[in-house]
C-alpha cells in the first residue's frame, strides 16, 4: 500500500510557466465519494488510464491504491461520474529538489489553478516557489472530489 503525502496551494502568479514541461491533459471522474474515501478514474492524455482508491481523513496523508485500466473501461467509467468530469492540464515544475504539479483547470472549473507537491515523508519541507499563493492543504473545498461534486465554492486569491 502506498501513502500519498502532499501539500496543496493556490497559484498566485504565472512564474511557474518558464520552468514547466509541456503538460498533459487529464480527465477524471469520481465513481464513489464518501467522507473518508473515494474511487476515481483518470485518463492521462489519450494514452493510458488508472483507477485510484484513496482512504483516510487526514488532509496531508492518505492510503492510496492505483491500478492501470483498459482505455475503453476508463472511458465508460467517465460516463458514470458522480458530479462533473474534471478536465485539466497538468504541468510538472521542478523546484529545489521537489517536483511541483500545477493543475490548470478547464471546462466548468476554468480559472482555477492549483499546485501540489508530493513528499516522501510528512517531515519533508520543500522550498516554496515564489509563484505560490496561499496554502490550501486540508481545505476540503479544493479537493478534486469536492470540486467534482460541489464545484468551486470560493474565489481564488
Amino acid at each position: 500500500m502506498a501513502k500519498e503525502i502532499e501539500r496543496k496551494f493556490l497559484v498566485g502568479s504565472d512564474g511557474w510557466k518558464n520552468h514547466a514541461d509541456k503538460g498533459i491533459r487529464l480527465r477524471q471522474a469520481y465513481i464513489v465519494t464518501m467522507e473518508d474515501r473515494s474511487v476515481r478514474v483518470r485518463i492521462h492524455g489519450n494514452k493510458w488510464a488508472r483507477l485510484t482508491i484513496k482512504i483516510g481523513k487526514s488532509s496531508l496523508v492518505r492510503n492510496e491504491y492505483e491500478y492501470d485500466l483498459p482505455m475503453d473501461d476508463a472511458r465508460e467509467l467517465l460516463t458514470q461520474a458522480v458530479g462533473i468530469v474534471i478536465e485539466k492540464r497538468r504541468f510538472r515544475v521542478p523546484h529545489k529538489g521537489f517536483t511541483w504539479e500545477v493543475d490548470v483547470y478547464e471546462g466548468a472549473l476554468e480559472g482555477l489553478v492549483v499546485a501540489e507537491v508530493e513528499m516522501k515523508r510528512e517531515s519533508d519541507l520543500p522550498a516554496l516557489p515564489a509563484w505560490l499563493g496561499r496554502e490550501i492543504t486540508g481545505d476540503r473545498r479544493y479537493s478534486n472530489q469536492a470540486l467534482a461534486t460541489e464545484g468551486v465554492l470560493v474565489a481564488q486569491p
